[in-house]
């Protein structure tokens, strides 16, 4: 699940330029590649893919290398380990995580639509089960579900010339996203249960909301007025934060946090 994109660290992403009802994408300005004006659909396609691939190029200033090879070499010790015993998922569950699913959303590369799932008769949703079952217990995330439908949309008031100027939206098969959403229950009871996050988290968490988090400072700033004094604020946009996480340092955090190894495992896959 590499950054949650679908798209393996093997495999170059691929850009297809359709919309939700499938009409191709038309642009008033070509982008730019290094090897000239993109103007076919392949060579859109191509000036996309190359710029994307350029945003997951790993690190090579010397002192973060060393770190690298650290935590590689702890994470090939740990991963010969057995792992865990697996937390099996059931019926119900399953059920539940399909319900869940909403109707708007396009379907990922199978085509297959969210509301057809929602009618899976009770044998369907058994062999959903026995599935994911099956990958928790080998810890064996399937490649083709890591294979995304991706649709570049231009960013408001950028370029279109530029290849950096579209945002990628992967569009990921519902199978894949059900067992996510399976993994993630069993991610976040751990970190409830060992506290993990801090109180000020309000993003990605149940029952919170950002506009909930902007009470906090909306408060405090009307608070200092009152006081007539001043009040600060810092505010940090990391570029392409989520894009450029570093995997592997994130499973050797789990390692360090005693996370269930089995979950570890799986996320590795």
């Amino acid at each position: 699940m590499e950054g949650y994109t679908g798209i393996p660290r093997s495999r170059k992403p691929v850009v297809v330029e359709d919309d939700k009802a499938g009409d191709k994408i038309s642009y008033s300005v070509s982008p730019w590649s290094h090897r000239g004006i993109a103007l076919t659909d392949s060579e859109k396609t191509e000036a996309l893919s190359d710029d994307l691939e350029t945003q997951f190029q790993p690190v090579t200033v010397p002192s973060v290398q060393k770190v690298f090879e650290a935590v590689d070499v702890a994470l090939r010790s740990y991963f010969m380990t057995p792992a865990s015993e697996s937390k099996i998922s059931n019926p119900e569950e399953v059920q539940d995580a399909i319900r869940g699913l909403k109707v708007s959303k396009a379907p990922g590369p199978n085509g297959i639509p969210n509301k057809a799932w929602k009618h899976l008769p009770q044998r369907s949703v058994f062999l959903l089960v026995l599935i994911f079952n099956a990958i928790l217990f080998t810890h064996h995330y399937p490649t083709a579900w890591k294979h995304a439908r991706v649709m570049s949309i231009l960013k408001p008031g950028k370029d279109p010339a530029l290849p950096s100027s579209y945002r990628p939206i992967s569009l990921l098969g519902t199978s894949g996203k059900l067992f996510e959403k399976i993994l993630l229950d069993r991610i976040l009871h751990e970190v409830s249960e060992r506290r993990l996050m801090r109180d000020e988290q309000f993003g990605f968490r149940h029952g919170r909301c950002t506009s909930m988090q902007l009470a906090r400072p909306f408060e405090r700033i009307t608070r200092k007025f009152g006081e007539k004094r001043l009040a600060g604020a810092v505010f940090l946009d990391v570029v392409k934060a989520f894009d450029t996480v570093w995997i592997d340092g994130l499973l050797y955090k789990l390692t360090l946090l005693n996370f269930p190894s089995y979950i570890v495992h799986t996320i590795s896959s």
